[in-house]
């Protein structure tokens, strides 16, 4: 120990020297070891997280060894009996063949006599326990005649299809049933419209926690401890957690083709928790509970620096390099808990990105269809890319503004390279085993979105060349290149006090204010605001590539576009809806008085609905609304729908084209006969509406 300290004091020869002084070729070897260490920590770092990633897909890869292929959106293959077929005698059953698993629910699949009376027992099942089979039993005794099935069913990748058919037993004969009118399975207009919404928030939101999260861990650790930084994963954690509430509740109307005041059933609730995307989003959920303490762990580790470690001020020459080794190994032992930390905290975040992203792959388009062993894996790592691009550009944004340096900025240039490679040779898998053939680029719903998408992340890949260039210019200027240190702005302390001069007091929090903007705008140099312009255009057009994504989930790809065309082509008995035709003498006009308990001229009044030929199938609606004293008036929002209750059928809306003050026109099936109710929905203001209702007898 006095060995030690004896070489710790000043050498006479050097006059004191410390390290500071040491010569340039010691300390550049020196630096070069720290250096070579550090790189090869990385590396190791690298290889962990690699093989990491490759047991994660193994394991992946194994559990869906045993998957079957299958057609993405059932397709209705065959029946029995067959469609337009006749038979001799009554079956006792009607049994469906679609080319995937479906879900029933209790009136899935319903049979309809020629006057439009239901003949089926109710609760259908899959027959001989195939999954891809409904069978529904008929009643004893069945007369002669045509008779309607209309069906609905959820594919095996959650999309709700439908369709109907007819048969006859005998001899055909003149039915009541509108098969047209029956077939398809078109959501709510609205639950569709919000439903959609959720699904692109929680993509949104996706990206925005995961992105942000793994920008912090690989390029920002220092960022974690910045309050926007904390604002964006909190956004992120509550937008994901708040938009699968919402798909989870929509989910039930949504198949069911019902309106949003559905949502809040709890036994349709039940029913969507017993689907494969019903635990999807319930397994979302509690994972979402372990990324809460996941943020907690992150903000609370990274956000806490390591202190440094204080340089010797004197030391012998000879002994210099072994001075400075052994302050790096202090440095390194006070920074071990961090790094360790902070690895630890990377293989949570990347196993809960994982997890996140298969909730839905394993409910959407990669979960059936063919090569579901590779397509499943190929789909979490595109989800995953797309957040480390996506949700890092929101990131990089926070962090322009907050004045980071030019190393940060070229880590994340690294990753978002590595994340385009990754989404282009997983987008190019997806494209093909969607579309299937490069006429249905163009012929198919599905290829042209896929279109759109491409051209969208083709801007986002040229606004991002920009960007490169940007941060070639930031590089090549050293005092624009360096990290901006936070300015700190003092608090008023005595002069802002309780009876203070209130003009002294204004004009000191207008000085504080400015102080405050111009240390939020301290980084934002010429070449600075350029990069971040253009990472602000790139996140922009991220939100377009979002948009478009969601509506590609909820298309049939391409690939079996043809079969499910020429499924509900067949399921239809190949009849082309009839247009309305009007009949002289067949106007039905129902008169509803209305008031919304409103003060504007439009408050009250009477809506008068007129059908023609008021029977079943396809009838011509007019709407007018007229104000207490007969003369036309005009709302703000008005929606007119039609209802059989005996037959839990509807609410049917009808699509209105405007036709002048008060007036409104537009076209309606009416499928069965029966007692209808026609509801006319009135707003007159903001918050005054009101829904007067009529009922009515078609047939």
């Amino acid at each position: 120990m006095e060995k030690a300290s004896h070489r710790r004091l000043p050498h006479p020869a050097t006059g004191g020297r410390g390290t500071a002084d040491r010569p340039a070729a010691r300390r550049t070897a020196t630096e070069r070891t720290a250096t070579d260490r550090t790189a090869t920590d990385r590396r190791t770092a690298r290889r962990r997280i690699a093989g990491l990633l490759g047991t994660l897909g193994a394991l992946l890869a194994l559990m869906l060894a045993g998957a079957g292929p299958a057609a993405a959106h059932a397709t209705l293959d065959a029946t029995d009996p067959a469609q337009n077929s006749v038979v001799a005698t009554a079956p006792a059953a009607v049994t469906l063949t679609f080319s995937e698993t479906v879900s029933l629910s209790n009136d899935s699949v319903r049979v309809l006599d020629p006057a439009g009376k239901a003949v089926d027992t109710g609760n259908p099942g899959h027959a001989d326990g195939k999954g891809n089979t409904a069978r529904v039993g008929l009643n004893s005794g069945l007369a002669n005649g045509t008779y309607t099935v209309a069906w609905r069913a959820v594919s095996e990748d959650s999309h709700p299809v439908g369709g109907a058919f007819t048969f006859s037993i005998g001899a055909p004969s003149d039915t009541s049933v509108s098969a047209t009118a029956l077939q398809g399975a078109k959501a709510d207009t609205l639950v569709a419209a919000l439903y959609g919404t959720g699904r692109t928030v929680a993509y949104a939101a996706f990206a925005l926690l995961a992105g942000v999260a793994a920008f912090v861990l690989v390029c920002w650790p220092a960022g974690v401890a910045r309050r926007p930084v904390q604002r964006l994963l909190m956004t992120g954690w509550t937008a994901l957690l708040t938009s699968t509430v919402a798909v989870l509740l929509l989910r039930g109307p949504y198949e069911r083709g019902s309106g949003v005041g559905q949502a809040l059933d709890l036994s349709l609730v039940r029913t969507t928790l017993d689907e494969r995307i019903g635990t999807a989003l319930a397994a979302r959920l509690l994972l979402l509970a372990a990324a809460g303490i996941f943020l907690s762990l992150l903000v609370g580790q990274l956000g806490q620096p390591p202190k440094p470690v204080a340089p010797t001020a004197d030391e012998h020459p000879a002994e210099d390099a072994e001075a400075a080794e052994l302050r790096e190994l202090e440095q390194r032992a006070v920074e071990r808990p961090q790094r360790e930390a902070r690895l630890g905290l990377g293989v949570a975040g990347l196993v809960l990105a994982v997890a996140l992203s298969a909730t839905w792959a394993g409910a959407d388009h990669a979960s059936v269809g063919i090569q579901v062993w590779l397509a499943l894996p190929f789909g979490i790592l595109h989800l995953i890319a797309m957040a480390l691009w996506l949700g890092g550009l929101a990131a990089l944004l926070v962090a322009l503004r907050e004045g980071v340096g030019a190393e940060v900025v070229d880590r994340f240039s690294r990753v978002a390279f590595g994340s385009v490679a990754v989404l282009v040779v997983t987008g190019v898998y997806q494209s093909w085993r969607g579309v299937g053939s490069w006429s249905a680029l163009t012929g198919t719903e599905y290829g042209k979105l896929l279109l759109v998408k491409t051209g969208c992340v083709v801007v986002m890949l040229g606004v991002a060349w920009i960007s490169r260039s940007w941060l070639a210019r930031l590089r090549s200027a050293p005092a624009e290149a360096a990290e901006v240190e936070r300015a700190e702005v003092p608090e008023p302390v005595g002069a802002v006090a309780s009876g203070a001069d209130p003009l002294r007091q204004a004009q000191l929090e207008r000085q504080l204010a400015a102080a405050r903007s111009a240390g939020r705008d301290r980084g934002l140099t010429p070449t600075r605001a350029g990069l971040r312009r253009s990472v602000l255009v790139e996140a922009l057009v991220a939100v377009a590539v979002l948009a478009v994504t969601t509506m590609l989930t909820n298309s049939p790809p391409g690939r079996v576009a043809g079969e499910v065309k020429a499924g509900g082509a067949a399921g239809a008995g190949n009849a082309a809806p009839a247009a309305p035709q009007t009949e002289p003498g067949r106007t039905v006009e129902l008169k509803l008085p209305y008031d919304t308990k409103g003060r504007t001229p439009n408050a009250k009044g009477t809506a008068t609905v007129t059908l023609n030929p008021a029977r079943t199938g396809p009838n011509e609606v007019k709407l007018a609304l007229d104000g207490t004293d007969g003369k036309p008036v005009d709302v703000p929002e008005v929606q007119l729908a039609f209802t059989l209750p005996d037959r839990d059928l509807g609410p049917l809306p009808v699509a209105l084209t405007p036709e002048g003050t008060g007036r409104w026109s537009g076209t309606t099936q009416l499928p069965l006969a029966g007692t209808w109710v026609v509801s006319v929905q009135i707003r007159s203001s903001d918050i005054d509406q009101t829904t007067p209702t009529q009922q009515f007898k078609v047939g």
